[in-house]
């Protein structure tokens, strides 16, 4: 599970953040601290769009969560979700955020997809190190977009170009 200060720290490096190869914009969340058109009725911690400066890609990222129960969902543009992160290991002493590729479209070719991810990008299972200081946020963001794009390249199988 998810700290409140692990949110805290990553929503402030992130809003904090000069980064060389993303643009980081945080979102509105003045509205009873919901973000629109997402999680309704889950409190947003904070949101932000973040767009990769050399290809224009962009990704929201959303703290959600109450109490001591916070995650990490990421959205593509148009709101499909596309990584949802709330799993913390520690792994040699260093917390890492949790991620599994796991396909859930109803054309029976999800284990197709499972086994293309495995292939072209190793484990279905991404754990995330959260960095220790706000100077090496920009490498966690590269991670994330690393796993929504991987997503992608593996769910479009079966889809025609």
């Amino acid at each position: 599970m998810v700290e409140k200060e692990q949110i805290v720290f990553l929503s402030n490096a992130l809003e904090q953040s000069n980064l060389v190869r993303f643009d980081v914009k945080k979102l509105d969340t003045t509205v009873k601290n919901f973000l629109p058109g997402f999680q309704k009725g889950r409190e947003a911690h904070s949101g932000f769009e973040v767009t990769k400066r050399d290809n224009g890609i962009t990704y929201l990222f959303t703290f959600i969560g109450s109490s001591e129960n916070y995650q990490l969902f990421i959205y593509s543009q148009n709101k499909k979700a596309m990584a949802e992160l709330k799993k913390i290991e520690l792994i040699e002493g260093i917390p890492h955020l949790i991620w599994k590729y796991s396909p859930a479209k109803r054309d029976g070719r999800n284990q197709e997809r499972k086994d293309y991810f495995q292939e072209n990008f190793g484990s279905a299972i991404r754990q995330i190190p959260i960095p220790p200081s706000s100077s090496e946020i920009e490498a966690f963001i590269s991670a994330l977009f690393e796993i929504c794009q991987n997503r992608l390249e593996a769910d479009s199988i079966g889809e025609e170009k």
